[in-house]
């Protein structure tokens, strides 16, 4: 190891132990505030004519705070960043700077900027709801998954060792078609593919308030049909114990089982599966306004627009927050569906 990265290491366990961010080696991007699909799991596309986006001059006015806090690796999130017109300019601006840069995107559009992707990010992920007729239902766009598997196809060919990876949220809509997108997912030629439940409890994505039935029930599996769930899931790590084992499917194997345990903790079966999370300590999320989050989940600390990044995380609330945040009770913790636990001896890029 070497000493500048002995010294990251060491700033990153005091982070831990202090709450005093000095060491963040993840931030989520969301440089666009719309989407191109219309997903019945989000409700991010129904706010597209309030349109958002970071500029050129916020990511260079947060290269400081970046460069300050050994910042590694940067997610562009969304809405779908490729409609930032100057998503290239954004990248490029911090692959200059050494960071890596990964895209969570929807694949309508990554054939046409193919190029540009294998220049200025380093990795992709993207969004896969099933195969082809359910993909398209879910997203509510013509075409989508043909063209999503173009791209793939397209980059691959291009470039055959880039990583593609898959991710999938499982619900009430596609939980039986599981193996289907574990199959397309192969035949596409993504690396890897990674499941999560939906998230129906939380005001993230766009909602102006936390679902209730009715609009709960078109996403979480209901409870007639967890048997149904559960034998899909027992299928699944009986049939594909090779893409377990060569980590094909991201998760473990206990992992796909809490997908189970997740949906049945709604009905009072079991708890909701623990999940070890610090992502409030070595990640942070800035949305397309400038908005700063500990997390997806969790209320804004400031805007980046009128205060530097690492002044915002270290303020005495944000610091406070840390302090008093107990991750294994918290209520939006334990029903959250993406947690990050990262180790301050875990490489990031």
């Amino acid at each position: 190891m070497s000493g500048q990265s002995l010294y990251d290491t060491f700033k990153r366990y005091r982070t831990l132990q202090t709450h005093r961010i000095s060491a963040l080696p993840i931030v989520i991007l969301m440089p666009h505030s719309a989407c191109n699909c219309r997903c019945v799991m989000c409700d991010i596309w129904k706010d597209n004519k309030n349109l958002k986006q970071l500029t050129e001059a916020d990511i260079s006015g947060l290269l400081t705070s970046l460069k300050q806090l050994g910042t590694k690796q940067v997610l562009m999130s969304g809405g779908e960043a490729l409609l930032n017109t100057n998503f290239f300019v954004l990248c490029r601006i911090l692959k200059n700077a050494g960071i890596k840069v990964t895209l969570l995107t929807t694949g309508l559009s990554i054939k046409s900027n193919a190029e540009q992707l294998l220049t200025w990010v380093d990795d992709l992920i993207v969004s896969l709801d099933g195969d082809e007729p359910l993909h398209d239902a879910i997203r509510n766009i013509p075409n989508a998954f043909r063209k999503l598997k173009e791209g793939v196809e397209h980059i691959k060919k291009l470039n055959p060792a880039y990583r593609i990876t898959g991710r999938t949220v499982i619900h009430r809509l596609n939980y039986h078609n599981w193996p289907a997108i574990i199959a397309e997912s192969k035949k596409m030629g993504l690396d890897q593919v990674s499941f999560l439940p939906a998230d129906v409890s939380s005001h993230a994505f766009n909602r102006q308030q936390a679902w209730e039935e009715p609009r709960q029930d078109e996403i979480l599996i209901a409870e007639r049909e967890l048997p149904e769930l559960n034998e899909v899931t027992n299928c699944l790590i009986t049939e594909y114990a090779a893409e377990f084992d060569n980590r094909f499917i991201a998760e473990s194997r206990e992992k796909i089982r809490d997908i189970y345990h997740y949906y049945a903790a709604f009905y009072g079966l079991n708890a909701f599966p623990f999940k070890k999370c610090n992502a409030p300590w070595v990640s942070t999320v800035v949305e397309a306004d400038g908005a700063v989050r500990p997390c997806f989940f969790m209320e804004s600390m400031g805007n980046i627009r009128d205060t530097p990044l690492k002044q915002i995380i270290n303020s005495n609330e944000a610091i406070a927050f840390r302090k008093a945040l107990d991750t294994s009770g918290h209520p939006t913790c334990v029903k959250c569906v993406c947690s990050l636990n990262l180790s301050p001896l875990t490489s990031v890029a």
